[in-house]
């Protein structure tokens, strides 16, 4: 989608479009996971943990930081990874409202 043609919907409904494309590869998905599992900053483990490559990981943490799901620390010649609380919780409320939002319908 263009930039002109997301100016036409709501803050809120590009925000939850910014979520749900970092949460659209099952890799994005397995690294989220691993950091929750850790709650720890993961600074070299994530190629350890993964079947990918360190470039493909790297690809991915590049979109999840993009997306503010996590945030990143420089420690030396490392970059260490967290989920990023606040802009977590952002995302699981405007995940859930989308989701709470749909009511059984009597359509098709």
């Amino acid at each position: 989608m263009g930039a002109t043609k997301s100016d036409e919907f709501s803050v809120k409904d590009n925000r939850l479009a910014k979520y749900a494309k970092a949460l659209a590869h099952p890799a994005r998905v397995a690294i989220l996971k691993l950091l929750i599992q850790k709650q720890t900053c993961i600074c070299g483990d994530i190629v350890d943990e993964l079947p990918l490559s360190q470039s493909t990981i790297s690809q991915h943490l590049k979109e999840l930081k993009e997306s503010g799901l996590i945030k990143g620390d420089i420690e030396g010649v490392k970059v260490c990874y967290c989920v990023d609380e606040k802009e977590w919780e952002i995302a699981r409320n405007l995940l859930n409202g989308l989701f709470m939002s749909y009511g059984a319908s009597k359509c098709c």
